[in-house]
């Protein structure tokens, strides 16, 4: 199965510009992915951070993922600022009476592509059992940087991430 190209998204923003991956734990509708769009749109007009002005980017993908970029051209962003990004994100979250998968979670893909979570310890089950070996497409949902969501760190096989050493991933069968 293929893996996703996510090599464009972002253009406007530098390879260095800070990254966040949020997982809904289901696809989003059409109507919630606007409410996040909108929301974020709105919010990246005056997002600052210690008097400078942030860029801001979001974007949904796959109709389960939202990414939020950042960058701010002449220093870091703020704790403060990063902050502001997050309850942004979190008021939407809030009135859609949604929770994001726990960042400690594993999110995979399924033999069908589709996205799936699982805590560690279920992942290390699925992997005891072959049910996830060291083909399965990952998602790195700790990645920090736009760049290494351009570059392929984001999702690979599992064989070629953390994941494999991490819980001992088999070869397929």
């Amino acid at each position: 199965m293929p893996i996703s190209d996510y090599s464009s998204l972002f253009s406007s923003l530098p390879d260095d510009a800070r990254l966040w991956v949020h997982v809904a734990p289901r696809p989003l509708s059409a109507d919630e992915q606007q409410a996040f769009q909108s929301a974020l749109d709105s919010f990246f007009e005056n997002w600052s951070s210690h008097g400078r002005t942030v860029e801001g980017a979001a974007h949904v993908h796959e109709d389960q993922i939202l990414f939020l970029a950042a960058h701010v051209s002449d220093g870091d962003l703020s704790g403060c600022g990063i902050d502001a990004g997050f309850n942004a994100i979190e008021q939407v979250a809030g009135r859609l009476d949604l929770e994001w998968v726990p960042s400690l979670h594993v999110v995979y893909r399924d033999d069908e592509g589709r996205l799936q979570h699982a805590s560690r310890s279920t992942f290390r089950d699925l992997a005891n059992r072959g049910a996830v070996t060291t083909e399965t497409p990952v998602l790195d949902i700790s990645i920090t940087t736009v760049g290494e969501l351009r570059n392929g760190q984001f999702e690979r096989p599992a064989g070629s991430s953390w994941h494999a050493r991490t819980f001992d991933l088999p070869q397929p069968v």
